[in-house]
């Protein structure tokens, strides 16, 4: 790994992908595709719909997600992955992996400083 740490650009990327909920949208919209703001809000417990919108605009505003709106009553909007945040899906995998094993992680030492008691 040849990077330069006081050229880290790490900082520019978790400013986009941090979050609680951004993360979650995005790999939903990888896994399944297009949703309607309603279909997000039932995949996302615990989300507020003041939240789910304001990740969304920032997602939208750095070109990760596009929002498409259908002129008709009631208003129908989709929200879909564009091409340039479908290269966060490498990343994504990797953080989950990441997180899995980490918890794991935590429960073994866990287990072995209890029984070491």
């Amino acid at each position: 790994m040849d990077m330069q740490p006081e050229l880290c650009r790490v900082e520019d990327a978790l400013g986009i992908l941090v979050g609680k909920w951004k993360p979650i949208i995005l790999l939903i919209l990888l896994q399944d595709g297009t949703h309607r703001f309603s279909g997000l809000k039932r995949r996302i417990p615990g989300i507020t719909q003041k939240m789910l919108t304001n990740q969304l605009r920032e997602l939208e505003e750095e070109d990760i997600v596009t929002r498409k709106v259908y002129a008709q009553v009631p208003p129908k909007v989709e929200y879909s992955i564009t091409e340039y945040g479908k290269g966060l899906e490498p990343i994504l995998v990797a953080m989950h992996d990441w997180g899995t094993a980490h918890t794991l992680h935590k429960i073994e030492k866990a287990q072995q400083q209890s029984i070491s008691q």
